[in-house]
């Protein structure tokens, strides 16, 4: 028997929900179905279904990818078959990747450069924004100007950072972060 066939015939076993000797019980009145409003979350439990079975279902039909992809009608998609070209992001999942994001950057520069955590809160900040944007394998090539950086030679560090490529494939940003780099203050508008 393939893996789908079982999988097929797991899914239609009915729901053991309890011993079959016990007494029926008397169901409770049902909770009002919860009224679908734009970006509202209704929790598995009030649609009535098995959420475990539910999301094998789409797992199969939809896959489970990390990575984006184009679906097999032109949309771009990711994870278990999210349309990002018609749906795209809602706001509380832009925020976690944001954090996820941060949290991953600052666990890199822990791991890469421990140092960083010894210079003041602005320049704090570039150094995420720096790893965030480039990640370990690039920022590690910018070897003078983190060495700048870690012997307090910030005017060094952000002429460095300008005279690089990525200041040029990054424009304002660059000049943003250099500013803060040299300065060690927030860029003013």
């Amino acid at each position: 028997m393939s893996l789908s066939d079982r999988f097929r015939e797991w899914l239609l076993q009915p729901i053991d929900r309890g011993p079959p000797s016990d007494p029926p019980k008397v169901a409770p009145a049902e909770p009002p179905i919860p009224v679908l409003t734009e970006r509202a979350y209704i929790p598995a439990s009030a649609w009535r279904i098995d959420p475990d079975r539910m999301r094998a279902q789409l797992e199969m039909h939809e896959g489970k990818r990390a990575r984006i992809y184009v679906d097999t009608v032109g949309k771009v998609s990711g994870g278990i078959g999210r349309n990002l070209t018609d749906k795209g992001f809602r706001p509380d999942e832009i925020e976690l990747m944001y954090r996820n994001d941060v949290e991953e950057a600052v666990a890199e520069l822990d791991r890469v450069l421990p140092w960083w955590h010894q210079l003041d809160e602005v320049r704090r900040r570039v150094m995420v924004d720096l790893m965030f944007n480039m990640g370990a394998p690039t920022l590690m090539q910018f070897t003078n100007t983190l060495a700048h950086i870690q012997a307090s030679r910030y005017r060094e560090a952000a002429e460095g950072m300008l005279a690089s490529k990525w200041a040029q494939q990054t424009g304002a940003r660059a000049r943003r972060l250099a500013a803060m780099m040299g300065s060690g203050r927030d860029w003013v508008l």
